[in-house]
């Protein structure tokens, strides 16, 4: 059995001052973020709290099921609202149903060896997702689904006024979105600037790289011939991404900390419309109710990585899944209506 990692955190007040506990469930990893303000431990007939010294609890702020709020945001008019940790809305009913499904499926031993992680989160109450997710934290390469981070690179160089949303712009964004156009990535990320990018999926703000949940979005190399300039820190990957960071992505859009009101639609109408019908898209041709369908995919080799973010009967789900497997991109096709009828059946 695989650690199921998981992000516990519940709010405790020290004088007024909200803080966020820590805690390490066994048989669970926990993943907290750089600020620490305490911690438990438990463990059979144990009980360990420790605190950091009050002096320090009077001059550190914390932060209470929020993102992390950071001083200097470069985007402080796309901060619309404070989101909950999506883990800490884990969703035992979704988990359960997301083993079973994987088991029934075939595919458990994929998640063991972790050449398979798969996640669903269900955001239609926006400030109460419901999260499940099997290996989200387990880094991959993930071939072209990273462009989803370039296209986030222009948009922010658009809303800071260094480029401008020209027709041009726009189609090599939609190329590289619908299409997976390498030749129209490599052409924008060098207009968004291959350090800025870095430095933008790693910002305090965003986090969506972030080495305190084993990596995430990243951005590397051109989508061309060339060699990587820089690979991700903790892996080497030219192109990577996990399953959280890559959920993260699209709640953050969605919930408004991505871009602004304007660019908002504009980002998302590139996102619609996939020109590629594979994986998921394939899983869900053919439902009876109507299916607006966001995505994203990369294929490799024997990688295959897919995010959708799925409108319909009045809810919106994000499922992303990332595989190593030759077989992979049928996996994630036969993944896609469980996963979406696993979210509707459980909150009918």
């Amino acid at each position: 059995m695989f650690p199921r990692e998981r992000d516990y955190r519940e709010e405790y007040e020290f004088g007024g001052m909200g803080c966020v506990l820590f805690m390490s469930v066994p048989g669970q990893v926990s993943a907290p973020y750089q600020m620490r303000t305490a911690k438990v431990w438990l463990s059979p007939g144990r009980v360990v709290l420790w605190l950091i010294p009050l002096l320090m609890l009077s001059t550190v702020p914390c932060a209470v099921g929020a993102e992390k709020a950071v001083s200097g945001s470069p985007e402080p008019a796309m901060r619309r609202r404070d989101p909950p940790y999506l883990m800490h809305h884990t969703d035992q009913t979704l988990q359960t149903g997301l083993m079973n499904l994987l088991r029934k499926q075939g595919l458990w031993q994929y998640a063991n060896n972790k050449t398979l992680a798969v996640g669903v989160v269900d955001i239609t109450d926006l400030d109460n997702p419901r999260y499940a997710a099997i290996n989200p934290n387990h880094m991959m390469y993930a071939a072209s689904l990273p462009k989803i981070a370039i296209l986030l690179g222009a948009y922010h160089r658009i809303h800071a006024g260094d480029l401008k949303l020209t027709p041009e712009l726009q189609d090599k964004m939609t190329r590289m979105i619908r299409s997976s156009s390498n030749t129209a990535a490599t052409e924008v990320l060098d207009l968004v600037g291959r350090q800025y990018l870095i430095d933008l999926l790693k910002s305090e703000t965003l986090r969506l790289y972030d080495v305190d949940y084993n990596g995430g979005l990243w951005v590397g190399k051109p989508y061309a011939k060339k060699g990587a300039y820089q690979r991700d820190p903790l892996h080497s990957l030219s192109h990577g991404a996990t399953v959280y960071q890559t959920m993260r992505f699209f709640y953050l859009l969605e919930i408004g900390r991505l871009v602004d009101e304007k660019l908002y639609r504009s980002m998302k109408e590139t996102l619609s419309k996939p020109a590629i019908s594979h994986k998921f898209v394939a899983g869900l041709r053919g439902r009876r109710e109507e299916v607006k369908v966001y995505r994203k995919s990369g294929t490799w080799r024997d990688y295959h990585a897919d995010v959708a973010l799925v409108e319909t009967r009045g809810r919106r789900v994000i499922m992303v899944g990332i595989v190593q497997n030759p077989k992979g991109g049928k996996w994630l096709q036969k993944l896609a209506e469980p996963l979406l009828d696993l979210v509707l059946d459980s909150a009918d």
